[in-house]
């Protein structure tokens, strides 16, 4: 142990990353900017393709990034037999639902299948994919015993859950604070050695259990203050009270009260996602977790919500829903990034197009509408001018990107829903969603 520990305080470990995406990616260039050689691994040729030729595929990361270390600090492989090179692998990989709303950590499996042939005595196994309590213990650890390694011995194995925020210009990788839970005792100095060489603070935690509940609480609070606010939505709009006024106000009490924003739903891979992880794994417990799907079914619900108000809004206008042509503004599932996974916009899309709707987006961030599990369009991003407004029925806001010109959209729209609370109610032109 306090060789490695040793090893990673020179900087003279190679660090692995398996998964490259909007965690791994941003959590290897940290490893890069404190010295450290970093392997990244990842199963789609495109991406590995991109870093190698020095370009990026996620926004908020330059392509000059990149270029500055790949070759030199960075390789990029879908090799995994190079595992043997690393002294720790970092996984970052998906942990989706699969259509029953059940854990999918086929990823997870995966990697651990794919990297235990290459694995080599007083390495760092850590994992950072949102699960379950017990899914290291279960999951990770026994395909490693079972090829003759001790943890705690001569392999170190942590769990440590992402906290990555796109588009937070207030924290970065290195200043989220990152929680650590070995384990073993052992497992977990190493793990804080590993992480204090490019984190700020680290928070070492009993145990991989507790460490894996905690990131499902966080992602879990969000969800049912989120439900909350989207109930409280509902209620306001139909007493005729503006909520976003509501929560301005109520924000200014300095305790006790923390402002969480309504809109169309939630998205991006936590908090769509990560309530159902403890929903499922409390039932091996035989305890129901009522008030996190009550908070679930709420947000689920929000998309239709916003489809009512539009009917509503063109309905004022003498105009049916079906073969109105709708532009819906913004497709990311959070403002200022070019993420769309679980994004309830889409699920907005879906809907109107199921309704007869013509359906068009725009997002800058979004140029070409992504590749999804579940939803497919054939479409690009609409340029915002005033002809292409004036020519839609409807203009959706759904995602209120920092970039849109919110009072040029209102002069030249028939007609806005706007979820997000940008545009002023005091106008014939404008529906709260």
């Amino acid at each position: 142990m306090t060789e490695t520990i040793d090893k990673i305080r020179n900087k003279q470990a190679r660090i692995g990353i398996v998964g490259l995406g909007y965690v791994g990616l941003p959590l290897a260039i940290r490893f890069l900017e404190e010295g450290f050689q970093v392997v990244g691994f990842d199963t789609d040729p495109k991406k590995v393709d991109l870093l190698l030729e020095g370009k990026t595929y996620i926004q908020h990361i330059p392509s000059t990034t990149i270029a500055k270390y790949v070759k030199n600090q960075l390789s990029v492989t879908s090799d995994y037999a190079k595992i043997s090179s690393v002294d720790a692998i970092i996984i970052c990989v998906p942990t989706p639902l699969n259509k029953y709303k059940e854990p999918d950590l086929s990823f997870v499996e995966g990697t651990i299948d794919n990297i235990t042939p290459y694995l080599k005595a007083d390495q760092i196994i850590s994992l950072e994919s949102t699960t379950y309590p017990g899914t290291t213990e279960d999951v990770v650890m026994p395909p490693i015993e079972a090829k003759g390694f001790t943890v705690g011995e001569n392999i170190f194995i942590i769990y440590s859950p992402e906290r990555e925020d796109p588009g937070n210009k207030n924290f970065n990788t290195k200043t989220i604070p990152k929680i650590v839970g070995g384990a073993t005792k052992a497992c977990k100095e190493v793990g804080i050695a590993l992480y204090e060489s490019i984190i700020e603070t680290v928070i070492p935690v009993s145990s991989t259990r507790t460490a894996e509940m905690v990131k499902l609480l966080e992602n879990i609070h969000r969800s049912v203050n989120i439900g909350l606010v989207n109930e409280m939505k509902k209620i306001t709009d139909k007493m005729d009270i503006d909520i976003y006024e509501v929560i301005q106000a109520a924000k200014s009490k300095p305790f006790g009260f923390t402002a969480y924003y309504p809109g169309p739903g939630v998205g991006g891979h936590c908090i769509p996602i990560d309530p159902f992880y403890l929903t499922w794994k409390a039932k091996e417990y035989g305890l129901n977790t009522r008030f996190i799907e009550l908070a679930g079914e709420v947000n689920n619900s929000m998309p239709e919500y916003v489809i009512d108000k539009i009917n509503h809004g063109l309905n004022l206008a003498k105009k049916p829903l079906n073969e109105s042509r709708i532009l819906v503004l913004g497709i990311a599932y959070k403002k200022d990034v070019d993420d769309a996974r679980e994004s309830p916009s889409v699920q907005v899309m879906e809907l109107l197009r199921d309704k007869g709707a013509h359906v068009n987006y725009s997002d800058p961030y979004l140029p070409v509408f992504p590749k999804m599990r579940e939803h497919k369009f054939d479409l690009t991003s609409v340029e915002i001018t005033a002809e292409s407004l004036a020519s839609y029925d409807c203009v959706v806001l759904t995602t209120d990107h920092s970039s849109f010109d919110y009072n040029f959209i209102l002069k030249h729209s028939q007609l806005i829903v706007d979820t997000r609370g940008q545009f002023e109610s005091d106008t014939k032109k404008v529906i709260k969603a």
